[in-house]
């Protein structure tokens, strides 16, 4: 039954940023502001709750993606942060079409 209920959860996730990347770049403008509106507060919220989850401990160490206790391995960005990085920096600067899009750095 745990792998149904989760089956349904990946389903039900990957529907909806499916639904949520369409409308972004199919959508008209008004459609596009109320979605930013919208969804991208929980958006990032759902980035920064996963990334807390994989926050390195003390000696820079993911406790969630380490695989062995006493591991001697070097201090490292875990598989997480490294996607998220990835997926918000260099995937976004092209697009499907061939174009790039601007990405904001910093903020302040």
């Amino acid at each position: 039954m745990t792998v149904t209920v989760f089956s349904q959860l990946d389903k039900s996730l990957h529907e909806h940023l499916a639904t949520v990347s369409h409308l972004a770049a199919h959508g008209d403008d008004q459609t596009t502001a109320e979605l930013a509106r919208a969804e991208l507060p929980r958006l990032v919220a759902t980035v920064k709750a996963l990334l807390d989850e994989h926050q390195p401990d003390e000696h820079g160490r993911c406790p969630t993606c380490r695989t062995r206790w006493w591991s001697r391995r070097l201090p490292a960005p875990c598989r997480a942060y490294l996607s998220a990085q990835l997926c918000l920096t260099i995937a976004g600067e092209q697009s499907p079409g061939g174009g790039t899009h601007r990405h904001l750095r910093r903020v302040g």
